[in-house]
């Protein structure tokens, strides 16, 4: 009877400290509408990859390094692909055309925004940053790096759609700080 207690004390205690985990994980996702995000790229989606002069080259899906990232470490990839995309993505992509420029404008704004949230989580301790994380945006680093810097971001941007879509199905409907 008092293992049968015990196992069930256990249980609960494990159930509470999961939700607490995860309610608290909960608040760190990113609670914005990513259609708007998305719309802009699609408008600019063509004109950025038909620049692309490595196509069969890739800086975010080689190797389905997002798709394997586990729910804890969420926030942190997040944040610092949200921080590669503002500091080295956009700044070094050199855009011509004002209309493409608007665009990756508003896009950009929209990550700062993110980051600013995700931030905050940080400083709240609230955004875990392991190692799987810090090893994913390694190899998106390095893939990056691998390429002149214009071609590099110019193949980011066209690659900003993986980036999107990922960003959705990790933060969907899901309110932030």
């Amino acid at each position: 009877m008092k293992a049968q207690r015990a196992s069930l004390w256990f249980l609960g205690t494990v159930f509470l400290l999961s939700a607490v985990h995860a309610r608290g994980l909960r608040r760190c996702l990113i609670a914005m509408d990513m259609r708007h995000i998305g719309e802009s790229f699609q408008q600019i989606k063509g004109t950025i990859q038909a620049k692309d002069t490595f196509p069969n080259v890739t800086i975010l899906s080689t190797s389905g390094t997002l798709h394997s990232i586990k729910p804890l470490d969420v926030c942190c990839v997040t944040k610092n692909l949200l921080a590669f995309y503002v500091d080295r993505v956009f700044k070094d992509h050199q855009e011509l055309s004002p209309q493409i420029l608007r665009k990756i404008s508003s896009i950009a704004n929209s990550f700062l925004y993110m980051q600013k949230v995700l931030q905050q989580c940080q400083e709240q301790r609230l955004c875990h940053c392991g190692q799987e994380a810090a090893n994913a945006t390694r190899i998106i680093h390095d893939n990056y790096n691998q390429l002149e810097v214009r071609s590099a971001a110019l193949k980011s941007l066209g690659e900003l759609d993986v980036f999107l879509a990922w960003i959705d199905k990790n933060h969907q409907g899901t309110p932030a700080a």
